[in-house]
């Protein structure tokens, strides 16, 4: 598979129903959609990997929590409600940064922040499908990377993690 963008892994994990919807909501069509989309989680991951770097424990930990092999057994019970408890801490970050980018977004197109925010409700299940779509399917372990459960705790990792999880890494 060829190296795509976090937006567009979003996008298509959307699909033309999502998008269909989220047109509805902006009131444009699904090229419009689309763009507020890529402008959207470009805000959210954007956001989020800068809380990380600058040492934000609850972002650290949200991003180690996705990294993370997926639970077995009783731990998995209440997964499937919607994919926000099965998300986690990463959802509960999600939702604490979708203000600034909501505003963030609105100012840029000058949609209302209300419907950005409608959006970023909308896209929150799906940014961690892909989350974790990502962390896993690159996180298999080959020589010389960490065993699972070392997720980066400490700072050296973290980068790695979100070049893994987001893409295109750090420069």
């Amino acid at each position: 598979m060829s190296e795509s963008s976090f937006q567009d892994d979003v996008i298509h994990e959307l699909g033309d129903d999502g998008l269909q919807e989220i047109a509805g909501v902006l009131g444009t069509d699904t090229d419009g959609a689309r763009e507020t989309v890529a402008q959207t989680v470009g805000a959210m991951t954007g956001g989020l990997q800068e809380k990380a770097e600058s040492g934000d424990d609850e972002v650290r930990q949200a991003f180690a929590e996705v990294a993370q092999p997926p639970l077995q057994g009783v731990a998995t019970l209440g997964g499937g409600l919607g994919g926000l408890l099965g998300g986690g801490m990463m959802a509960g970050v999600l939702s604490k940064v979708s203000k600034p980018v909501a505003d963030a977004v609105s100012k840029k197109t000058g949609i209302p922040a209300p419907t950005v925010s409608r959006v970023i409700e909308m896209l929150v299940p799906v940014v961690l499908a892909v989350f974790a779509r990502r962390a896993s399917g690159k996180g298999a372990p080959t020589a010389g990377a960490p065993a699972s459960g070392a997720a980066p705790a400490e700072g050296g990792g973290l980068g790695d993690l979100l070049g893994q999880i987001l893409g295109g890494g750090r420069k």
